[in-house]
């Protein structure tokens, strides 16, 4: 089954993507791409806390994730991909890894020289040139905290700020 989520969220494994995402889509594993998570066991272990038991977690720097997107995508079981940035999901998508998939923007929250979008989504200019990265790449880019809310567009097709 192709990937049914790829999200953006600082907050990576927590409850609403376990319990809200988890729930609807009944993953076999999250996927956290993450360079400096991905050498840190100690913050694997605190990550992983958050994920049901039966649920498999790993953790992958860009290169690597990338290696194996595709075999993810052709598996059987479900996967949600996840990164607390929405640079790291432009450089997973450079070469084409994410062509015609929609990114969610799930939870990027208030910092300074970031403008707030909507409750759960400020965005400033790493974020947004990280946007017209990934739409160069093929990818649509909404923002929507949980399944039953309604997609948010965001980008080229809808400047929110």
């Amino acid at each position: 089954m192709p990937i049914p989520l790829f999200r953006v969220d600082e907050r990576l494994i927590h409850g609403q993507v376990t319990i809200g995402w988890g729930s609807h889509l009944q993953p076999a594993r999250y996927v956290v791409v993450d360079d400096a998570l991905a050498g840190s066991g100690w913050e694997q272990d605190l990550h992983r806390l958050g994920s049901p038991p039966e649920v498999q977690v790993m953790f992958l720097d860009v290169d690597g994730a990338r290696r194996i997107l595709v075999a993810w995508q052709e598996a059987d079981e479900v996967t949600v991909v996840l990164t607390r940035d929405l640079p790291t999901m432009a450089r997973l998508a450079q070469g084409g890894g994410l062509d015609g998939v929609e990114v969610n923007l799930g939870g990027i929250h208030a910092a300074p020289g970031r403008e707030l979008v909507l409750p759960y989504l400020a965005l400033g200019a790493p974020e947004r040139i990280a946007i017209r990265s990934l739409e160069a790449s093929g990818v649509r880019v909404v923002a929507r905290d949980l399944p039953g809310a309604a997609p948010v567009a965001i980008g080229e097709e809808r400047d929110p700020g």
